[in-house]
């Protein structure tokens, strides 16, 4: 049974049109890593970058109290003058290693470690976003928010995480960010020219639906590849042979 409250996250592909996204559930106990991981599972990242979320821990907590608080007292504790309260208080979270130190500055807030923070820490309450930043090149980013916490006591444990909804395929890794994926996605519906050619030589395939999405396939791979992730990212462990054939859907074959 799920002993632990479930999380039911809305995610979004940030800046790219037709949407992609993903309605998808995961036990509140899991690690803001492991969020990570199952991202990038949902949204064909190959694990072959750094990562980092971004919470506004503040924003987060006065819309909470803004559904909780009559409109009156809801003014009275936030309109007055208080150092403690900022709505710019961000939490930012990553895996710590010599590579993720490299990239920041002095000035950069303070990095909490993902791999030992937990998601219903990061964020406890309903309506709570967070932001997923991945491939700090290319520039992915993934809007998240948390829509409900449900307790199921029925539904059994290693049913999580699971997809309920979405739309789309997910992107390209290395293609260039946001406007790679629309030049692959446009080449791809015209289906000719030279940029298409080119495009189909890198990828090895002929078609390509960035529309598509297969929820019954994307909620196999959950069972499988944040634990091949959790491998590469937590314990520097290269996948098996079997992994890597999953990773590249050979079970499709």
């Amino acid at each position: 049974m799920a002993s632990q409250p479930i999380y039911q996250f809305n995610a979004e592909l940030l800046d790219y049109r037709p949407k992609i996204w993903r309605r998808f559930q995961v036990a509140n106990n899991i690690t803001v890593a492991r969020l990570g991981y199952i991202l990038m599972s949902m949204f064909e990242m190959q694990a072959s970058h750094l990562f980092c979320f971004d919470v506004p821990a503040d924003m987060n907590f006065k819309e909470y109290m803004k559904n909780r608080l009559n409109e009156k007292d809801f003014e009275v504790l936030f309109n007055q003058e208080d150092d403690e309260f900022s709505e710019d208080n961000n939490r930012h979270y990553e895996i710590i290693t010599e590579a993720t130190m490299a990239y920041r500055s002095d000035e950069d807030e303070e990095a909490l470690d993902a791999t030992q923070h937990k998601i219903k820490d990061a964020v406890p309450y309903p309506r709570s976003q967070m932001n997923f930043n991945y491939d700090y090149g290319d520039d992915w980013n993934i809007r998240l928010v948390l829509e409900e916490i449900i307790v199921d006591k029925e539904l059994p444990g290693k049913e999580l995480p699971r997809v309920l909804a979405g739309e789309g395929y997910g992107i390209i890794e290395d293609c260039g960010g946001v406007p790679g994926l629309e030049d692959i996605a446009g080449a791809f519906k015209k289906k000719k020219g030279k940029q298409y050619e080119e495009y189909c030589e890198w990828l090895g395939c002929g078609e390509l639906d960035l529309e598509a999405f297969d929820i019954d396939d994307v909620n196999i791979r959950l069972k499988k590849v944040p634990r091949i992730y959790t491998d590469i990212y937590e314990y520097r462990i290269s996948p098996t042979q079997k992994s890597i054939d999953f990773l590249e859907r050979k079970y499709k074959k």
